[in-house]
């Protein structure tokens, strides 16, 4: 009886709507939301890195509070927003309770668009009365959702301006990647956790930056994410090991489990950066379009054309709004490996 009471007062308490218009989400989902959003709510880990790139100033918090690694790497005005769980994926934690507490006037969420996430919006916008809406956050749509954003939260000038980024990013690696013979294309197998068993098949959202460069995933069928064995690993005896994990990446290096792997004799175990989201994954989001550069630099070094560190400046000062002179540049890639 107190939950039923507490939820009536947060819904009371809730912003009155201003002036709607109807958008047709990714899903195909007719949803009235708000000519000019003024508090937006991320469903999940994707949605939040998009809506802080985009309009940061509409945050109504976090997903996951940032560490003190990464706030740095973002702007000052967001670093101590509250967290409020995530709505949608793996390990949702926020309930109805706090995405009322948060106010917000729009619910976003980036990612999959699949039935699952359309019923998981229309029970939460029914439960709280405030729009909610899914944007397909597939990377190689990352130009598409940008301005699909932009035109949601009443910022297009920014969206164009990003998805412009995007849409150059995803072209010239495309054109650099065809011109690869097949035969100077890893074989790759994508290490996620501690221990590195963690990993995803091709096709999966969780590697889609491995696809766009032309990598062979050694992990075949199924989707999402799944564990392998260490005897699964030296049978695909891969190329290359991809990781988030840079202390893995360490200890992968002179580990008998790892030894016979020839990505390890070979000294080709990459990882990818990781401030303030991860480059290639933690979250599969926008984020990624620095990552595929440095993916693609890692695989094929100097077949890919650009300069990497002006790149990154280049993103982060972008996307992020962060100006990285080199000591800050050489922070963030101190943790990673492979190309520079």
């Amino acid at each position: 009886m107190i939950a039923r009471l507490l939820l009536l007062a947060l819904l009371l308490l809730a912003p009155l709507p201003a002036a709607a218009k109807e958008f047709v989400d990714s899903a195909g989902r007719r949803v009235e939301i708000p000519e000019k959003p003024k508090r937006v709510f991320p469903a999940g880990p994707p949605a939040a890195v998009a809506l802080y790139a985009v309009a940061p100033d509409l945050m109504a918090g976090w997903v996951r509070a940032p560490s003190e690694a990464e706030k740095p790497y973002l702007l000052p005005a967001v670093r101590e927003l509250k967290a409020y769980g995530r709505i949608a994926g793996r390990g949702g934690t926020a309930n109805i309770e706090a995405v009322l507490a948060a106010k917000p006037d729009l619910i976003i969420d980036v990612g999959s668009v699949d039935q699952t996430y359309a019923s998981l919006a229309d029970r939460v916008q029914k439960q709280t009365g405030i729009p909610y809406i899914l944007i397909d956050g597939a990377f190689d749509q990352s130009a598409t959702a940008l301005r699909t954003l932009g035109t949601v939260l009443d910022r297009e000038t920014r969206a164009i301006e990003l998805s412009a980024y995007a849409s150059e990013t995803l072209e010239s690696l495309s054109l650099a990647v065809a011109q690869i013979v097949p035969s100077d294309r890893p074989r790759v197998f994508y290490a996620r956790g501690p221990d590195g068993l963690e990993t995803a098949p091709k096709g999966s959202i969780t590697v889609e930056t491995l696809d766009a460069v032309g990598a062979n995933n050694v992990v075949e069928g199924g989707q999402g994410l799944s564990r392998a064995s260490p005897e699964q690993v030296l049978g695909w005896n891969p190329d290359v090991i991809v990781t988030i994990d840079a202390n893995f990446a360490a200890r992968a290096k002179s580990d008998p489990v790892w030894s016979g792997v020839k990505a390890v004799q070979d000294g080709r175990i990459y990882a990818a950066p990781s401030l303030p989201f991860g480059w290639l994954d933690a979250p599969p989001a926008i984020n990624r379009l620095i990552g595929v550069r440095w993916l693609a630099k890692s695989l094929y070094g100097d077949k890919i054309p650009g300069d990497l560190r002006a790149e990154t400046k280049r993103f982060y000062k972008l996307f992020y709004g962060v100006e990285l002179d080199d000591a800050r540049l050489d922070a963030l890639l101190a943790g990673a490996s492979g190309a520079k």
